[in-house]
């Protein structure tokens, strides 16, 4: 990533702009605080992403026009001489270099907004336009009935049928109540930019805990999907995730209404196991996604 600014800037609404760097073959990786982020799987992975990448911050989006301050209250900080300031939430777009890579990343580090959605997707893309982003990569994480030390079954899903080929996913054939993570691959094909959404589910019965397990498949899928080569790059993140599983187990077992709870969902993988077939585990999969957005949707 070259920081040198690039010239003239183009003026993008409710956008300040902190830098402009030259970038190459930006893909841009999205994932927002809320709704779609059970277990904060997803966020997880894009500040693992950002971390790894040394990402500096090139433009935030004013957070006026999209955000409920009823719902998302700004916060009262104290600064080094006491004085007090007001911190609002922010969407923040920062940029820097994938590992062991000839391309640059563009992480979005956001909470879910509450107004005017496509108005704010259609910001980020602008932004995304201005720094000649060649693919959207979300992500999301959802309850499910899975058993937490089983393997994390993420869902890779796309609308374009050559870029399923290409990457080995699934056509989405999703029907249903959506969140911002939904509308910002819409506009992202309206635009013309490769999209792509990764999905983590989250075992149901720990929903209040984060989830590096989950964070981990999703950079996992991400690093294939994008020819990183992470493997040395993971061992803290793989040390959280057998941490987590080991604090769920005593969980569990000091439980005995969980336990039964768990038994049943190995019960139910037993009478019908995903993992006889990667085709109908993704469809299996999808359909747990399906009914979760649904349910999402009447609250």
């Amino acid at each position: 990533m070259n920081s040198a600014s690039t010239g003239s800037v183009r003026t993008v609404e409710h956008v300040t702009w902190h830098d402009h760097p030259t970038l190459r073959r930006p893909v841009l990786v999205a994932a927002f605080e809320g709704w779609n982020d059970a277990g904060d799987a997803a966020t997880g992975a894009v500040r693992f992403l950002a971390e790894l990448s040394g990402v500096t911050e090139v433009a935030e989006i004013d957070s006026e026009p999209y955000v409920d301050f009823a719902v998302s209250r700004p916060l009262v900080r104290l600064d080094e001489s006491g004085e007090r300031r007001i911190e609002w939430p922010r969407t923040v777009l920062s940029a820097g270099t994938l590992p062991g890579t000839d391309r640059d990343v563009i992480t979005v580090d956001a909470s879910e907004p509450r107004l005017r959605w496509r108005s704010y997707c259609d910001t980020i893309l602008a932004i995304a336009d201005e720094l000649d982003v060649e693919m959207v990569l979300t992500f999301g994480a959802l309850l499910a009935d899975v058993v937490h030390s089983d393997p994390v079954g993420v869902i890779g899903s796309a609308a374009d049928p050559a870029l399923v080929s290409r990457l080995g996913l699934r056509q989405s054939s999703y029907e249903g109540p959506t969140g911002i993570v939904g509308v910002l691959q819409h506009r992202a094909r309206e635009a013309g930019l490769d999209s792509v959404s990764l999905w983590a589910p989250v075992p149901s019965y720990v929903s209040a805990a984060p989830s590096p397990k989950a964070t981990l498949a999703l950079v996992e899928r991400a690093a294939n999907l994008l020819d990183l080569d992470l493997e040395a790059r993971l061992t803290l993140l793989r040390a959280e995730a057998t941490g987590y599983v080991g604090q769920v187990d005593a969980l569990v077992e000091g439980d005995e209404d969980l336990q039964e709870y768990v038994d049943r969902i190995r019960e139910a993988e037993a009478a019908e196991p995903l993992t006889d077939d990667p085709a109908r585990s993704s469809n299996e999969l999808m359909a747990e996604l399906e009914d979760y957005l649904r349910d999402q949707g009447d609250t």
